[in-house]
């Protein structure tokens, strides 16, 4: 079992999953805005496995998917962190840089907020040299997130575990380094 990593910004506390963080979580993936770019909803099943393997690969590595904690309710307000993909992806092996927030809390900063704590995590305590991250060609919302992180598009790609008939299989792929990152 790792060091656990657990950091705070200004409104949010990223940290590991908690039992009580699967109903609010479910509720989150079972919200078809919020999984508008996702293949479809998830039921409960679906979601608590999800949890527990973001829960899992925190205690091995030490940071993941964060559980994200809205700091002035204490209220679980979904997932922001790192994540090794498990699809063979064109540019794998990497690291991404992610998210995915209850409705409620969309347009107000806080996935551009986590998202570069993670970034600071990823390339001062982890070392890494570069992170990327990818959603649907058509996810304008995430993709204007990368852009405000300093991520550089890098062109488009198939999502292998993204079936073709559901129209959002094409994905957008950005990339930032370490040395950008710091610049």
């Amino acid at each position: 079992m790792a060091e656990l990593i657990e950091v705070e910004t200004e409104r949010l506390c990223l940290r590991q999953w908690r039992r009580a963080d699967r109903t609010p979580f479910a509720v989150m993936n079972a919200d078809p805005r919020v999984m508008e770019y996702f293949p479809a909803t998830l039921t409960r099943t679906e979601s608590d496995a999800i949890a527990d393997r973001c829960q899992l690969l925190i205690e091995e590595r030490g940071w993941g998917f964060w559980a994200a904690e809205y700091k002035a309710t204490h209220e679980f307000i979904g997932f922001v962190g790192l994540h090794t993909p498990s699809a063979e992806l064109p540019f794998s092996p990497c690291v991404e840089v992610g998210w995915r927030l209850a409705f409620s809390y969309w347009g107000k900063g806080l996935a551009t907020e986590a998202a570069k704590e993670a970034l600071r995590v990823g390339f001062h305590s982890l070392g890494l040299k570069e992170i990327v991250s990818f959603t649907a060609v058509g996810n304008l919302r995430s993709r204007a997130v990368m852009e405000r992180l300093g991520m550089r598009g890098d062109g488009t790609f198939e999502h292998p575990h993204v079936p073709e008939n559901t129209g959002l299989r094409q994905h957008f792929l950005y990339r930032l380094s370490r040395a950008n990152h710091a610049a």
